[in-house]
């Protein structure tokens, strides 16, 4: 699968590398985060924490494009997926988001599908026309990768609402890997899930990253501490004001030992 920049031109699938350089993003004419500059790990977990309002679910919008698709939304600075700027306005947002899947705070299965048809959904999308056989291998594998073929092997035709809620946020994890991306995005999705369906969901991800590069926004500081590799603070200085990057690092240092007492502070509980 390529990026499209132009109609006549094709980018060879990249690797994963992504690189925020100072990105602003606003809604009208208030900026949600400011001057965020931050290279993403490849094949690792990238934690985005701060206390509410502070832009990390904006900035994880903007990844992928979603941002702009709400009206009156912009940006500013560049996303970069390799060599390419995601925001050069000859590469298509749509590809982008095939390369750069994401997995919403609560679990969003289309309701009328079957959990076979909620799978291929994204596949269907992009008309990829696959043979029966070949679409059935693609649902096993990806439910596998999901961790939830076991649980619904003999129920594909079932609805897919009617699975339990971790099983429908797996499902939806199910969906965005059947489009092979590189990147997967999570926006807190264990926030509507019990303590055993987040578990499961924690394993999951480690499982993911050995394969893709995985950003989430967790306000759940002990899952950062459990799943992620590398740890972004973002915050504001007072209120109405746009959100920063204050420190970026590895997991085991920000949690230890942070370089910033703003940092210190929000793990300590003591704003936030």
């Amino acid at each position: 699968m390529t990026l499209a920049v132009a109609p006549e031109t094709k980018i060879e699938q990249p690797v994963g590398r992504l690189a925020v350089a100072n990105l602003t993003a606003s809604y009208g004419s208030t900026p949600a985060v400011t001057d965020i500059s931050m290279n993403i790990e490849p094949k690792a977990i990238t934690a985005l924490i701060g206390p509410s309002g502070c832009g990390k679910s904006t900035l994880l919008r903007c990844v992928n494009r979603l941002h702009e698709t709400t009206p009156g939304a912009s940006v500013t600075g560049s996303v970069r997926l390799d060599d390419i700027d995601l925001y050069d306005p000859r590469v298509d947002p749509v590809a982008v988001r095939r390369r750069i899947g994401m997995v919403f705070q609560r679990p969003n299965p289309f309701p009328t599908m079957s959990i076979r048809d909620n799978v291929l959904a994204g596949v269907k999308l992009q008309h990829n026309r696959l043979r029966a056989a070949e679409a059935d291998d693609l649902v096993e594998m990806c439910l596998r990768a999901a961790n939830l073929w076991e649980a619904v092997k003999d129920r594909l035709n079932k609805p897919g609402a009617g699975l339990s809620g971790g099983q429908q946020q797996r499902l939806c994890i199910a969906r965005v890997v059947a489009v092979k991306p590189e990147i997967i995005l999570m926006d807190e999705p264990c926030s509507a899930l019990d303590p055993v369906a987040t578990a499961a969901i924690e394993d999951l991800m480690l499982t993911l990253r050995r394969q893709y590069t995985v950003i989430i926004v967790t306000h759940n500081m002990q899952q950062a501490v459990r799943v992620s590799d590398k740890t972004a603070f973002l915050t504001i200085t007072e209120s109405g004001q746009p959100g920063r990057l204050i420190e970026y690092g590895d997991t085991s240092v920000i949690f230890s030992n942070p370089s910033e007492p703003a940092t210190a502070d929000y793990i300590a509980g003591r704003f936030g």
